[in-house]
């Protein structure tokens, strides 16, 4: 039996990194030549994976119970500079812990007084390349 020493990735001259990431369209809309649930890649992939892990509070993952930033229970405290640095410090820490395809550059995170709630902009790199990504999302009280 002969082996070959082919490789595809050293064969490939395109710049693209080869990895393709993928993840579902939350909006559940079906791909009309499938028929299956579309689906979104690389950036705005990991752009969602990163807003989850914002959004998700502790123990709402079956079996990862650790998962998220468990920011909804700052909502309803009276907003502070060392608060705005806690949350900043949680938000980095989440993103650092459960993504390991980005680096976080900065985590802004403003208090919005008039819609009561707190605007979080988050700056990343993912690994491979070089032109960093934002994500900003609106965390708000519900009454």
């Amino acid at each position: 039996m002969a082996y070959s020493n082919y490789d595809a990735s050293t064969t490939n001259k395109s710049k693209r990194s080869n990895r393709i990431y993928a993840d579902l369209n939350l909006s559940f809309t079906k791909n009309p030549a499938t028929k299956d649930v579309t689906r979104v890649f690389d950036v705005q992939a990991i752009k969602r994976a990163v807003k989850n892990i914002i959004l998700t509070n502790k123990y709402e993952r079956a079996f990862n119970s650790d998962f998220g930033c468990n920011l909804r229970g700052f909502l309803f405290e009276n907003i502070t500079e060392p608060l705005l640095v806690i949350i900043k410090d949680r938000v980095a820490m989440a993103i650092e812990k459960y993504e390991p395809r980005v680096s976080v550059e900065d985590v802004v995170v403003k208090e919005d007084i008039d819609k009561n709630g707190l605007n979080i902009m988050v700056s990343f790199l993912i690994n491979g390349t070089e032109a960093p990504v934002s994500v900003s999302t609106f965390l708000q009280r519900v009454r």
